[in-house]
């Protein structure tokens, strides 16, 4: 039997029927009756006589066909059906159409949101969207490799971004393993380039020590800064309750039980999800009926100067330190590791009890229990007891302390 020549293919003629040109191997051009042609290839498998379309001529060239050829050849020698293998990586290839990034990683967006509150929900997919998806988004997710994520973490790094990165190659890592879990990858990149990252150098925020204590309460009251009233009693809150910055300017006096001396702040505003009691102090209570005749008729206790709708500023706080002169010295954080080291030192009370206060959550379960049997009572007293230090540190002599820092 002759076999074919790329001129013969070339120059063949449709017929009023099918017929096939014959190559050898079991490879053979079928030409229809409207032009077209295709390759085909005829073998056995295991005794049955089977067919495989290897695509169309001349697109599929006489040598690429001959290739298709041997290489179907070479599989039937490992026993391995080339029908059935040209059938198993059209599925791969349209899973991996489907199964790109971006499509799993909003899938597992969708499966965990609702574990996530609100806001830290809505930034996860953001910063996704804004760093990750651009970049490798539109990639089959099987394609991804750690050379090529380190380089969207690189990006990241490059605007000086180094915790932004850092969080973000650990996201990535879940939707990799969630992705590995449901059959859609094999292998998760983002463990492989753990150590490829900038290293964090760990600061910690700016908070005075406590000799220094009496020269801010007083800067505070004598306000020559010239604060608005509502900012100096959240500074002054701030100090007595050592909340959390957004804890203290996102609160609504729903959540305060003036019977009880109680603020009970909602797990979802909580950093660690967990619903926390702050007991109030009788100069608490002080400060905040005099908030209420600010804020008026607002839901918000601390609502914004600009925008009644909305919650004073993170940067409020800030802005009144620093013009107070406490600029890259105190943190609306700073005041609870000023309160954790002094009612500790000063106080005398038990690390546990300022550690349950500050709303850290208990390392075990038992402690947890614990947490909610014994220390509630304490802390009440605590507070109030901290309430008092601060009055008395308000009405020192400055004289008698070297301010000189």
């Amino acid at each position: 039997m002759m076999t074919l020549t790329h001129l013969i293919c070339k120059n063949s003629k449709p017929k009023e029927s099918p017929y096939k040109m014959f190559d050898g191997g079991g490879l053979y051009l079928l030409v229809n009756p409207n032009g077209n042609k295709h390759w085909r290839l005829k073998y056995r498998y295991y005794g049955k006589e089977k067919l495989l379309s290897i695509g169309p001529y001349p697109l599929i060239s006489l040598i690429e066909a001959r290739e298709a050829r041997d290489k179907a050849k070479k599989l039937l020698l490992d026993g391995t059906d080339p029908g059935l293998e040209k059938r198993r990586s059209k599925q791969k290839g349209a899973r991996n159409a489907e199964n790109t990034f971006e499509a799993v990683a909003r899938e597992w967006h969708e499966r965990r949101k609702h574990t996530w509150k609100g806001r830290y929900r809505q930034e996860i997919l953001r910063r996704l969207e804004q760093d990750v998806f651009p970049e490798i988004g539109f990639y089959p997710i099987t394609e991804i490799d750690a050379p090529l994520l380190l380089d969207v973490m690189r990006k990241i790094e490059a605007r000086g971004a180094l915790e932004v990165a850092k969080k973000q190659l650990q996201k990535c890592g879940e939707i990799f393993r969630y992705a590995i879990a449901c059959g859609k990858a094999v292998r998760d990149p983002a463990a492989d380039i753990k150590g490829a990252l900038t290293p964090i150098i760990t600061k910690h925020y700016a908070a005075i020590e406590s000799d220094e204590l009496p020269a801010l309460i007083q800067a505070i009251e004598r306000n020559d800064a010239r604060l608005y009233h509502s900012t100096r009693n959240a500074l002054k809150l701030i100090m007595l309750t050592f909340v959390r910055t957004s804890e203290l300017i996102n609160a609504r006096w729903v959540e305060f039980d003036f019977e009880q001396a109680e603020w009970i702040v909602p797990a979802e505003r909580m950093k660690m999800g967990r619903e926390h009691c702050v007991p109030l102090a009788r100069q608490v209570m002080e400060i905040l009926e005099n908030q209420k005749e600010i804020s008026g008729q607002s839901p918000l206790v601390f609502p914004s100067s600009v925008s009644a709708k909305k919650s004073m500023s993170n940067n409020t706080i800030l802005g009144a330190l620093k013009r107070l002169g406490y600029h890259k010295r105190m943190t609306g954080h700073g005041f609870r590791a000023l309160a954790m080291s002094t009612i500790k030192e000063k106080l005398g009370y038990r690390h546990e009890v300022v550690d349950r206060q500050l709303a850290h959550v208990p390392r075990s379960k038992i402690d947890q229990a614990y947490d909610r049997a014994q220390f509630l009572e304490e802390r009440k007293v605590m507070m109030q007891d901290w309430a008092d230090y601060i009055d008395v540190q308000g009405k020192k002599d400055l004289k008698d302390f070297n301010l000189t820092k």
